[in-house]
């Protein structure tokens, strides 16, 4: 996708493409949630986004998340006081995503934040998230990372010891675990990359079936703007897509593969 053309083009284009991978796993068009990732996104291209009705977003760094979500708020703030015509395809909340590792410092400024956390990946940031969501009159609801890669550079617990720290966490009572998360390797052929979600879509499905997490362990995000079709094939129905939409970041930290440069 080419990144001059306009965003809402490329926006309807990615649906498009989830649409029809939905299609081919035999399920509907909204079955997969599109989680537009923001890392080199301009403010001013969310908020484009967010006037043709998108609602999902997601961050992989605390402070990009933070600042962003204030800004969005204020904007949403205008519109709700405004009601105006033009924006009559805005809605009145967006969900934001924490996709990327977090620093258990850190875990406060997202728990106050984010409405799904993507990355957590051992218990004791789940433990520093209980103790911070514990102040809250809601759970907050996570994901489990998933190494399914087996690369040493990759966060994510081991698939074998997923079951069991998932066990840990649904005894505590201010985390909801809802499902699995994963990252496959960065490559130029996406079918190269499919055994990796298909190891996670056994999982998921192991554990659901197991019940762990109860009727709410439901969510299986994997793929990015590289393999999310494959991902979807595989299972996924929640995808974090950003360069596919945005187009290629020019900045040289767009080279580092990380959860968002996706």
């Amino acid at each position: 996708m080419k990144s001059n053309e306009p965003l809402k083009k490329r926006y309807e284009a990615v649906r498009a493409r989830v649409v029809a991978a939905a299609a081919r796993s035999g399920r509907g068009r909204d079955d997969v949630l599109l989680t537009v990732v923001t890392k080199f996104a301009a403010i001013d291209q969310i908020r484009e986004l967010i006037e043709l009705g998108h609602v999902d977003f997601g961050e992989n760094r605390v402070q990009n998340l933070v600042q962003r979500a204030a800004q969005i708020e204020e904007f949403l703030e205008r519109h709700r006081q405004l009601r105006s015509a033009k924006a009559v395809n805005i809605p009145d909340q967006v969900r934001w995503h924490m996709i990327g590792h977090i620093q258990r410092n850190k875990v406060r400024k997202v728990v106050n934040v984010a409405r799904l956390i993507h990355s957590v990946d051992s218990l004791r940031l789940a433990e520093e998230i209980q103790l911070v969501a514990a102040r809250r009159d809601d759970p907050i609801e996570v994901l489990l990372q998933v190494n399914t890669s087996g690369e040493r550079t990759k966060s994510g617990v081991a698939p074998a010891a997923a079951a069991h720290l998932l066990e840990q966490i649904d005894t505590m009572l201010s985390i909801r675990p809802r499902g699995l998360m994963c990252m496959a390797p960065l490559v130029d052929d996406p079918e190269v990359v499919r055994p990796v979600f298909e190891r996670c879509c056994e999982l998921f499905e192991e554990i659901s079936e197991s019940g762990i997490g109860g009727d709410r362990f439901d969510i299986l995000s994997m793929g990015m703007s590289n393999d999310f079709e494959v991902a979807i094939e595989c299972g996924a129905n929640v995808v974090r897509v950003g360069t596919a939409i945005f187009g290629q970041p020019q900045l040289p930290e767009a080279r580092e593969e990380s959860p968002a440069d996706v």
